[in-house]
């Protein structure tokens, strides 16, 4: 039962600390460390990544089916595609040039990031300070660039603030945020452009791993905590894009502020 009870909650951690710029590895560390919870093991990782994968391409798929038309439709007379008046023409490359940084680093550095970057306070800090850096580049930026003007220039630099996202504590979304909000995009577009660059991150990086799952896929823990993933993940991305339309992002950044003190008070309890 006690595993059950992880497999779902543990899947609501993960469903919304990774569409939310809070960190989902940040949180999948501090909180089994809080509650001195056992490791799941990798086979539980994958499944929770399973259903953040699954979330993103549910909740953004008629956006991939108009990207991918609009890269693969020819013009006509000349004329400049309609068929997606969101995304320039180009948004594919864009995206997949900018997957580059963040997939090179991930495959030479999974080994370090797994296994020296681990510590609370090392997350508790980046919780903290990365999150200064989004508010403040929420705070100080102005929207003069419409998703029609991001150019290739623009999405490496994106796609080279993803790579700071395999150190847990910074936030996937919460770094590609302050990337496009330094880069002039309005909230809606840096949110809507980071989780699109996401997607293929997401998906690769579970696919990488699906071979290591063995026979746990019979597991109940593993399918609940799919489950748990993709419906919170879900919810996590459509709060956050409704949010965003109204409201900055200074309550994510005393969230992680928060999070960060309870890190350090409960390791310094810990002794």
């Amino acid at each position: 039962m006690v595993t059950i009870l992880h497999s779902i909650f543990l899947g609501f951690v993960q469903g919304l600390s990774e569409f939310l710029p809070i960190s989902s590895s940040g949180h999948l560390i501090a909180i089994p460390y809080i509650f001195s919870w056992n490791y799941q093991g990798l086979a539980f990782d994958i499944a929770l990544h399973a259903g953040t994968a699954i979330a993103i391409v549910a909740f953004f798929w008629r956006d991939w089916v108009n990207i991918l038309k609009n890269a693969f439709i020819k013009k006509k007379n000349g004329k400049e595609n309609q068929k997606s008046g969101r995304y320039p023409d180009n948004l594919l490359w864009q995206i997949l040039v900018a997957s580059i940084p963040a997939a090179i680093i991930g495959l030479v550095l999974e080994e370090v990031v797994d296994n020296a970057l681990r510590s609370v306070i090392f997350v508790a800090f980046n919780l903290a300070f990365f999150g200064f850096l989004l508010w403040y580049a929420d705070k100080k930026s102005k929207s003069h660039i419409v998703p029609q003007e991001i150019t290739y220039g623009k999405s490496f630099l994106i796609g080279i603030s993803q790579s700071f996202a395999l150190i847990p504590g910074v936030s996937r979304s919460g770094i590609t945020l302050t990337a496009g909000r330094w880069l002039g995009l309005a909230r809606e577009d840096a949110a809507r452009f980071s989780f699109l660059l996401a997607t293929p991150a997401i998906v690769g990086a579970f696919l990488l791993k699906l071979p290591e799952i063995g026979g746990n896929m019979t597991s109940l823990a593993f399918w609940l905590g799919v489950i748990s993933s993709t419906v919170f993940g879900i919810l996590a991305i459509k709060f956050l894009m409704n949010y965003l339309k109204k409201s900055d992002l200074k309550l994510f950044f005393w969230y992680r502020i928060a999070v960060a003190l309870i890190l350090v008070a409960v390791y310094l309890i810990k002794g």
